[in-house]
């Protein structure tokens, strides 16, 4: 699933394309739309909120989409071969002179009046990218559960928007936690340092196509999509299980030995074996 990184980027990619052009065509391949015709407006720009986009039209419209696991925006120049994926995947076309927006894959595909924008985000907590980002906040939403379990906790877009499974992974290593602790668990020192972490880690990785959380030349990532491999800290296979996040099992990566916490036991239904993953 893309995160509040990719999705920010997404973002100015389609305001920089779009922002104060007049749409000479627009197509919504989705029943409920079908008909809608958005051609002679101009479009006021596109804004990230967690990992949710909002696209304001003239005339107090806004287009909500949300890439979920695989949806994607492409942006093409005239005449240019649209390489997103096959025909039928497309769900919206929204063109300019010189440019042409593709929505690959969407699966949230909304219109609202723009006034109404909150009823599709007004349920999410402090934006990690937004101009709303508020770390007090963040934390006091975390720790309202203290029995929660840290990776569900950081999943849950209504206590901070933005983090995607690869970032739980990499900010439950980065201070020395396992996915599974009860949030209330988390010594102090380490919870209230965990949403800047956090603020910092998307901030660092808006712009590049490649994410990084390691700071190492040949690493990208601690711990995501490289279990059985070694830590690169201390050397221990990394491991991996499934965690939920109250809607689906997620792959969970940790290193039993820099991180401590509960943990499903190797053999649960849970623990995966060590076979790797390609990290998305």
């Amino acid at each position: 699933m893309p995160e509040g990184d990719t999705v920010w980027l997404a973002a100015k990619r389609l305001h920089d394309a779009l922002a104060g052009q007049v749409l000479t065509r627009s197509d919504f391949r989705v029943p409920k739309y079908a008909t809608v015709d958005l051609s002679g407006r101009t479009v006021l720009g596109t804004t990230p909120r967690g990992k949710h986009l909002l696209t304001r039209f003239e005339g107090g419209l806004t287009l909500h989409t949300h890439l979920r696991m695989e949806g994607a925006w492409k942006v093409y120049g005239t005449g240019e071969r649209w390489r997103g994926g096959p025909a039928h995947q497309i769900r919206a076309v929204l063109a300019t002179a010189d440019r042409t927006a593709v929505g690959y894959r969407l699966q949230v595909l909304e219109f609202l009046r723009t006034g109404e924008e909150e009823r599709a985000v007004g349920h999410l907590g402090p934006d990690l990218l937004g101009p709303d980002w508020n770390p007090d906040r963040a934390l006091a939403n975390l720790l309202a559960d203290p029995a929660r379990a840290l990776g569900e906790a950081l999943l849950d877009q209504r206590n901070l928007a933005g983090i995607g499974n690869i970032y739980k992974s990499e900010l439950c290593f980065l201070i020395g936690a396992t996915p599974w602790l009860p949030v209330g668990a988390l010594p102090a020192d380490r919870a209230a340092v965990l949403p800047g972490l956090a603020q910092r880690l998307l901030e660092s990785n808006r712009d590049r196509v490649v994410r990084r959380t390691t700071g190492l030349r040949d690493h990208d990532l601690y711990v995501y999509g490289r279990a059985p491999r070694p830590c690169l800290r201390c050397g221990t296979p990394i491991r991996l299980a499934d965690q939920g996040d109250g809607s689906r099992e997620r792959p969970t990566y940790w290193c039993p030995t820099c991180q401590t916490g509960p943990a499903p036991t190797p053999g649960s239904r849970h623990a995966h074996g060590t076979s790797p993953r390609t990290t998305n």
